[in-house]
């Protein structure tokens, strides 16, 4: 079995040079501030542009650095087995809303490369959920007749191309994949060539609401605007209490390099632990993508397990040449698996969301910034209500509010109540872990030169006591989520604050 890179990023790192840009060092005035350099940011910032509108979007770190760069790159509206489950709760009509939105989101990206000639690898591909167990068959079997019933292209198959022993598989046709950096890079020089302003490293800390809003970075800069539409992955300002209405999820990435020739198409399976496959042109030879192992952030085994329980599925699967990169992701679902877009509040009509989109971000994101964009305008958009932040449906949204906020103090009492017994100086180099520094909780890593970094492990979010995250290096939240680096610097919210560094003397 190939060893794992120690590196953590993903294969779009090699391929694409990220531009600069700026911080803002400056009061600037314009009409839409856009908060969050990703898919969703990136689109509405482009589609206001485009329409002459004057747009500054706001990165707190670089560009591309977040969710969407950590992407698999689908682009597709097979979310999983999803469509049943939609008609159960919402009914049919928005069930097939929803798929209508993925598709016309998926037609958009088409248009947009074919429009805009960018190479990125764009291509249709079939999107197949498969199992290999009985159990799962009857969740099958359902969701193809919700396919049928909302007049889904599809299939129901019985075998699929790549050497499994598949049991069933509800197929979607004419999905499609695609290099997102390039993609999306070209966007953001059609939003700096009309007018646009980007702004790097420059996180938004808070929106003061007046005649005109402003938005107000950590250095004190004003963005005074019409219209803030938050695109941040997690929302910076929360008006709406996300926190409690979402819940995030880690998964896992290999690209991998095979003796076999790939047969085509995107797989997810049905079963757990999940798995995900599809393949990639990069730098000149076929890489496979071998995702999975979801679990809450901060949750569950030490992180290198899943790195590990993947590498050995590949090696199953086909015969792994090498392992070339690894790397993870952080998704946001919500109480009902739909994502929010739309006004913040009721109260708040020019502050706009645009988060929890599972693990579908490229889709997802890409409606989000049309929803978004035609919000802004004024325009007609008949997916206003299906994705609606201020909806609620007792079914499932009431039991999977209570499961989520019990399973969060859970965690808080938990992790105050741990008996720690480690110190900083037992660690080995490239070692991090919980320990105790003057008798209380605190958090330590080695770095390969010897020199400790050490920070109080209490959330700066909410005061869950956060957890070593082994592959990643980082501090992570079990309770809504929020990540720290090694020195404690936000890596993602809801947290916005860092954590506390401990001077650390062994003498």
């Amino acid at each position: 079995m190939s060893s794992l890179p120690s590196a953590v990023e993903p294969y779009w790192r090699d391929s694409v040079p990220l531009p600069s840009f700026s911080t803002l060092d400056e009061d600037i005035s314009v009409d839409v501030a856009v908060i969050g350099g990703g898919i969703s940011g990136i689109t509405t910032a482009y589609l206001l542009a485009t329409q002459g509108v004057r747009v500054a979007l706001v990165e707190a770190d670089r560009l591309l650095n977040g969710t969407t760069g950590h992407t698999t790159a689908k682009i597709t509206a097979q979310h999983d087995l999803i469509y049943d489950e939609l008609i159960s709760h919402f009914g049919a009509e928005k069930a097939r809303l929803y798929y209508d939105a993925c598709m016309d989101a998926l037609r958009f990206i088409r248009l947009t490369v074919e429009s805009r000639e960018i190479d990125c690898d764009f291509g249709e591909q079939d999107a197949y959920v498969y199992t290999t167990s009985s159990s799962s068959l009857p969740k099958l079997v359902k969701e193809w007749e919700a396919y049928e019933q909302l007049g889904i292209e599809g299939a129901f198959v019985d075998s699929i191309p790549l050497p499994l022993p598949a049991t069933a598989a509800v197929v979607m046709k004419k999905q499609a994949q695609f290099h997102p950096l390039t993609y999306l890079l070209k966007l953001v020089e059609v939003i700096v060539n009309a007018g646009g302003a980007i702004y790097e490293h420059t996180p938004a800390a808070d929106i003061e609401q007046g005649k005109r809003l402003a938005v107000i970075t950590r250095n004190k800069r004003r963005i005074a605007c019409d219209h803030v539409a938050i695109c941040s992955h997690f929302p910076f300002y929360d008006g709406g209490f996300y926190f409690s209405r979402m819940y995030a999820e880690r998964s896992y990435v290999l690209g991998v390099t095979v003796a076999e020739p790939y047969p085509g198409g995107m797989y997810l399976s049905a079963d757990d632990p999940k798995r995900s496959i599809r393949s990639v042109a990069a730098n000149g030879e076929t890489l496979i993508l071998i995702g999975g192992e979801n679990h809450k952030t901060g949750q569950g085994v030490p992180t290198m397990h899943h790195y590990e329980a993947l590498s050995s599925f590949a090696s199953q699967l086909f015969t792994v040449k090498d392992i070339r990169y690894r790397w993870s992701a952080q998704d946001l679902t919500t109480l009902d698996k739909v994502p929010y877009i739309g006004p913040m509040t009721a109260d708040t009509p020019t502050i706009y969301v645009a988060t929890g989109y599972r693990k579908w971000g490229m889709t997802n994101g890409t409606a989000a910034g049309q929803l978004l964009s035609d919000l802004i305008l004024g325009r007609d958009n008949r997916y206003r209500d299906l994705y609606s932040p201020s909806r609620f449906y007792a079914d499932p949204s009431v039991k999977q509010f209570f499961t989520t906020n019990l399973d969060v103090a859970k965690h808080l009492l938990a992790g105050k109540i741990e008996p720690v017994s480690r110190r900083p100086q037992d660690l080995a180099r490239g070692e991090g872990a919980v320990v105790a520094v003057n008798g209380k909780r605190a958090g330590a890593y080695k770095d390969e030169a010897g020199m400790l970094h050490v920070v109080d492990t209490t959330c700066t979010h909410m005061g869950c006591e956060l957890e070593w995250n082994g592959g990643d290096r980082t501090w992570d939240c079990p309770c809504h989520g929020s990540r720290f680096s090694v020195d404690g610097a936000v890596v993602e919210g809801p947290a916005t604050r860092p954590l506390r560094r401990i001077e650390w003397d062994a003498t």
